[in-house]
């Protein structure tokens, strides 16, 4: 986690790559957040040698976020995973757990406006894109909404 976390290439669309501390951090509020609310984030591992390829799970919006109280699907793989299909099929279980499990009736999910590979997975999981909810980031980043339902 913390080699991705810190892998420009992957924290492209942050501020900064993470530190180790940060990435650990990271793991904290996604452990914390499945003890207390019965999802989070997960790791996303390769079958055939449970080799680490990066997360994906759901977890609140944080607090004071544009789109307000909610809960968002993301992902975040390590840069030899791209491409192969990990990140959709992490998604549509993650998407579907939500919504039979846990009841949710609505999940976001946000990505910076050109985040094309984000937005392809967001479309290949079954979710429907909502520009009127779009937004800004304080930062002034543009990022655009999709959203999913039962």
């Amino acid at each position: 986690m913390a080699a991705m976390c810190a892998d420009p290439e992957v924290m492209w669309d942050y501020p900064q790559v993470n530190t180790r501390a940060e990435s650990e951090a990271r793991i904290d509020r996604y452990h914390e957040a499945y003890l207390r609310l019965g999802y989070g984030r997960f790791p996303v591992l390769r079958r055939s040698d449970g080799l680490f390829l990066g997360y994906c799970g759901i977890m609140p919006v944080f607090a004071g976020h544009p789109l307000g109280p909610g809960v968002e699907i993301g992902w975040r793989l390590v840069r030899s995973a791209w491409g192969k299909g990990y990140a959709s099929e992490a998604g549509r279980v993650l998407l579907k757990d939500g919504f039979d499990r846990c009841g949710m009736r609505e999940i976001l999910s946000y990505t910076a406006a050109n985040n094309v590979r984000s937005e392809a997975v967001m479309r290949r999981i079954g979710l429907m894109r909502e520009p009127s909810r779009d937004f800004l980031s304080p930062e002034g980043y543009s990022w655009i909404v999709y959203v999913g339902r039962p």
